[in-house]
């Protein structure tokens, strides 16, 4: 019996209708941008597998880094206790971050880095004596599957079980083309309430609600509005952190800084789970007190790993590398050769890019929805001839892992191209 039929009787997998879904690829290694499935086909992965992956799977340095760890310290309670790992990567996190940035809170995911985050900023009100307990989002917004990351996400079909379950928020339009004015308006206004604890967005690049992308110039001004109304605004890079936008962090485009920022996807480089949660000292200060019901009481098993912070650290060290971000740079370049080279089909439509980041919606007379049916369609087209994607509905994206080659690319373009030429078929 294979993997996949093994597989079949025992998992279930996210984000999956198991009753409808085919059997999943077995894949037994990986090499770059490249995985191999247990008949050794050879598949690219154009999403660094779900948005993680930066420097290529099973690279050599990181493994060698986290072998190190592994026979030194596996794991120790971070409650009371600490290690170099997780104290070297958090100073060198905030030399990368935004100057504002001052502590660091550990986590395992990037759902979990939200929930902290949003957590860090109702607990900072209620250790003032202010019962401030509203949330703004953006519309479109997701930040994750735990019960406060849903809560801070928009009401849609991911969340749909849970609406009544989730505390309400204030949602206002996110700052898409043709709506900044609207958006800053709306935030001007609800920032004009008592009671709102945070501001919590993702930067420039909405990822699971569609691949929405957006200039830093109204969110910057969004963010203003906030500071000058004392609301602690969150940024959740998860998915926008480690160079996927072109900087280090999405935060970099701004001129007004979150005060804090949530991490993770691309913080280990793809290698193991870990999530991490920035503040400014601003933030870090109102839970110092005599007084231990002001304290954080928030934690993880996993909290600090330092096999993960190993990884992670070995993650940065391939980012202080010039090769790194010179493949950002070409990778940029030939996402938007190719974009603009697809805007003008009659298949296309709002060909888009932020940094490494290409999106655009497939045209099938439908509207562009998760559950637009072309999304399987198309998955298996580019899978059967080996190229790993995830469409969200009829929305096609990709991101690459930056040591993806242009021969690489190349292909995977070539098979985009004549997907949607065989569409008519």
């Amino acid at each position: 019996m294979g993997l996949s039929e093994r597989d079949r009787k025992v998992i279930w997998h996210p984000y999956t209708q198991m009753q409808t879904a085919g059997l999943p690829v077995p894949i037994v290694r990986g090499e770059g941008a490249r995985l191999y499935d247990e008949e050794g086909n050879e598949y690219i992965d154009a999403i660094a597998s779900w948005w993680v992956n930066t420097h290529g799977h099973a690279h050599p340095y990181i493994a060698e880094k986290v072998a190190v760890q592994l026979s030194k310290l596996e794991h120790v309670i971070f409650a009371g206790f600490t290690h170099e790992p997780a104290v070297e990567l958090a100073e060198r996190l905030l030399k990368v971050l935004p100057p504002n940035q001052s502590r660091v809170f550990y986590s395992d995911n990037g759902s979990t880095a939200v929930e902290v985050g949003i957590k860090m900023a109702l607990q900072y009100w209620h250790n003032r004596g202010e019962k401030k307990q509203k949330i703004i989002v953006l519309s479109n917004s997701y930040h994750g599957d735990t019960f406060g990351a849903m809560s801070a996400s928009v009401r849609d079909l991911f969340t749909e079980p849970f609406w009544d379950l989730l505390f309400d928020v204030l949602c206002v339009d996110a700052p898409v083309k043709g709506k900044e004015i609207k958006a800053l308006e709306q935030l001007a206004d609800a920032a004009e309430r008592d009671d709102i604890a945070a501001f919590v967005f993702e930067p420039l690049l909405q990822g699971a609600g569609g691949m929405i992308m957006y200039d830093a110039g109204p969110l910057d001004n969004m963010i203003g509005i906030c500071k000058q109304k004392g609301i602690p605004t969150v940024a959740d890079e998860v998915l926008t952190g480690f160079g996927r936008t072109g900087k280090f962090f999405a935060s970099d485009y701004l001129a007004n800084k979150p005060d804090i920022i949530c991490m993770s996807k691309g913080l280990t480089g793809g290698t193991m789970a870990l999530g991490a949660t920035s503040c400014t000292a601003g933030i870090y200060d109102g839970f110092l007190s005599g007084d231990k019901r002001k304290s954080f009481f928030h934690g993880h098993s996993y909290t600090g790993n330092p096999v993960a912070c190993a990884a992670a650290l070995a993650s940065l060290d391939l980012f202080d590398r010039k090769e790194t971000w010179d493949n950002v740079v070409r990778i940029i370049g030939r996402q938007k050769d190719f974009v603009t080279g697809i805007a003008s089909h009659h298949r296309v439509r709002n060909a888009r890019q932020t940094g490494t980041i290409i999106a655009f919606d497939v045209v099938n007379g439908k509207e562009t929805s998760y559950l637009n049916d072309l999304r399987d369609w198309m998955n298996d087209y580019c899978v059967n001839r080996r190229i790993i994607i995830r469409p969200l509905g009829n929305v096609m994206y990709l991101i690459p892992p930056y040591c993806i080659t242009d021969n690489e690319l190349d292909r995977v373009y070539s098979t985009l191209r004549s997907m949607l030429d065989d569409i008519e078929s």
